[in-house]
């Protein structure tokens, strides 16, 4: 029962988070924050540019900011996620690709420095052999299309 409350809320947190984050960068956000400052600006004279005037904007300040870290950061994460999984998809179904290339973000930073340098030799290699626009052109990615078509049509796809 506990898993089920905990998982509830965590559910309620993300969807907030989401809703949060969407909204914050809305150009209706932008239009609140601008409108806000220029209220703040346009009371100064009116309460004499006091301390506490200048306290209302830099503790409402320190607050938003310090709240849209912890969002940008969520988000980023979500983002990064979702893009390792997608790339990690398309490793996993390239043929000749090495599904050793798969979850690679959980390598430490030599091994990844190791790769680095394999990658880097491979495309020296590359640029020797050819110019990058022959090796990216319409005609290989049209066979490339009819190759994957042939193969789903022989799956029964």
């Amino acid at each position: 029962m506990e898993d089920r409350r905990q998982s509830d809320n965590s559910n309620i947190l993300s969807r907030f988070a989401s809703a949060a984050t969407a909204w914050t960068g809305s150009t209706s956000a932008f239009v609140i924050a601008v409108l806000v400052i220029v209220v703040w600006g346009v009371t100064g004279p009116l309460f004499h540019y006091s301390d506490t005037w200048q306290l209302v904007i830099n503790t409402g300040t320190t607050i938003v900011t310090f709240l849209m870290v912890f969002l940008i950061q969520r988000s980023q994460n979500k983002d990064a996620l979702a893009v390792q999984l997608k790339l990690d998809e398309i490793v996993a179904a390239m043929d000749g690709a090495s599904n050793r290339l798969i979850s690679i973000e959980d390598l430490s930073e030599e091994e990844l420095k190791v790769l680095r340098i394999h990658y880097k030799r491979l495309a020296e290699m590359a640029k020797r052999d050819t110019k990058i626009t022959e090796s990216h052109s319409i005609e290989e990615a049209e066979a490339r299309h009819n190759f994957k078509k042939d193969r789903r049509k022989a799956r029964g796809k």
